[in-house]
């Protein structure tokens, strides 16, 4: 039989898994405990249709484990999100009661019916940048919460209160000033000075998060932090969620994955967009943490174009979405150059582009785009015939780049680099 579809319904202690062909009819069901050899059974289970598909609901979430190990069997996996197959089951013209083979029945209608589900591939180091992304916010609102019980805690030690920001170094400082009269008191104090402790462990390792992202991110080769707002947790949730660049069409469907695109709700003559609450909402809230950096300073490029549309007479809100909206541009354009970078580099040598990879030259209004001075310290233009060649020490090594040779653009950036010596030569004689 052909083109089986089987949807998974995942969970801690077992997995439901029903087969439909493409008429959507039952061709199997099966419930397998979620063990060392869940993937064997499985397989064993399917073996009798080889052309199938197996659709999991939630693959990058519950069901994440086991869509790796489905893919490393050399299977096809989609992933199916809940609320699309939550909206099957909704709508199912029968009784369907809820439970797990129904779920899983929802999840592989829903991967036969809908055209553009997101095929899953193998994790790569996009994952680890994710991932220590991810642990330095929870670390984050770990403390949040611990300090504000200190803060509490703090209160009640200290007649008339103080300022609502506490910095563990002010808490250590109010401490020391205070004597307990009490027993209740001095319980409350060794408290204090216990959470304080936790607060100095949470800090400690959120340093070490943060270094392991960076680390992470600076291997990746990235340009996306050269935007300005964008740090190692920023650059490594945007590249953790996103891995491939290339599934995203244009940037207009970029935008509509990490919700910086509004929803048109027009109704006759009427032409209304309202903001979007749909996407990726990490992706969307570290693109807002970039906007609000950049306006929070005036020299940038995002203040500029965040005055100008409160000129045009917008207001607050509406120019901060516009704003997230010119970074989402802004990073798609970058991780595409450097996907492409990545796919063309010559392998005798370096891409060596000095320019800052940025959205201007398609969209002129890309805000907050900054140079790498890294990069471009040190560097030497001179000119050769109608070619501008750029000699600069990266790392130690003299480069020579030339901009203006023909086909340059082929490999994305503009320009070619060699080690000095070739690289001259090469210049003078296409000159």
């Amino acid at each position: 039989m052909a083109g089986v579809m089987i949807g998974i319904d995942p969970h801690k202690g077992s997995h439901t898994a029903y087969a439909l062909d493409e008429r959507e009819q039952r061709v199997g069901q099966v419930r397998v405990r979620a063990s060392a050899k869940q993937v064997q059974v499985l397989l064993s289970w399917a073996a009798d249709w080889p052309q199938r598909t197996w659709a999991v609901e939630g693959a990058r979430g519950l069901g994440q484990l086991l869509s790796q190990q489905l893919l490393g069997a050399g299977e096809r996996v989609l992933d199916v999100p809940l609320k699309l197959a939550a909206r099957v089951r909704l709508l199912n013209t029968g009784q369907i009661n809820k439970n797990d083979p129904n779920d899983a029945r929802s999840v592989a209608v829903a991967a036969l019916r809908a055209r553009e589900l997101a095929e899953l591939t193998a994790e790569d180091h996009t994952e680890v940048m994710r991932i220590w992304s991810r642990r330095y916010h929870d670390l984050g609102r770990l403390r949040t919460q611990l300090l504000c019980r200190l803060h509490a805690v703090l209160c009640e030690l200290v007649p008339g209160g103080f300022a609502k920001k506490l910095t563990v170094a002010h808490a250590v400082a109010i401490l020391d000033r205070v004597t307990p009269q009490t027993v209740i008191a001095q319980a409350k104090l060794d408290l204090a000075r216990e959470m304080i402790t936790d607060l100095q462990r949470l800090d400690a390792r959120r340093r070490d998060a943060r270094a392991r992202a960076a680390r992470a991110v600076a291997a990746s080769g990235t340009s996306i932090t050269d935007i300005r707002g964008v740090g190692p947790i920023i650059a490594g949730a945007v590249l953790g969620y996103v891995r491939d660049i290339h599934r995203f069409a244009d940037r207009d469907h970029f935008a509509s994955y990490n919700g910086t695109a509004p929803i048109e709700v027009s109704s006759g003559n009427r032409k209304i967009y309202r903001l979007s609450r749909r996407g990726n909402r990490q992706l969307n809230h570290a693109i807002h943490m970039v906007a609000v950096s950049q306006i929070r300073y005036r020299d940038t490029e995002g203040r500029a174009y965040y005055d100008k549309k409160l000129a045009e007479g917008m207001t607050g809100k509406s120019a901060l979405r516009a704003l997230k909206r010119k970074i989402s541009d802004s990073l798609y354009t970058r991780m595409l150059n450097d996907a492409h970078r990545l796919s063309t580099k010559d392998p005798g040598g370096q891409t060596g582009n000095d320019s800052a990879s940025s959205a201007a030259s398609s969209h002129p209004a890309t805000p907050a785009l900054r140079t790498s001075h890294s990069r471009a310290c040190g560097a030497q233009e001179s000119r050769i015939g109608g070619l501008i060649v750029v000699r600069h020490d990266h790392s130690g090594a003299v480069l020579c780049s030339v901009r203006g040779l023909p086909g340059a653009d082929r490999f994305g950036r503009g320009a070619r680099s060699w080690r000095v010596g070739e690289g001259c030569r090469a210049a003078g004689a296409a000159a």
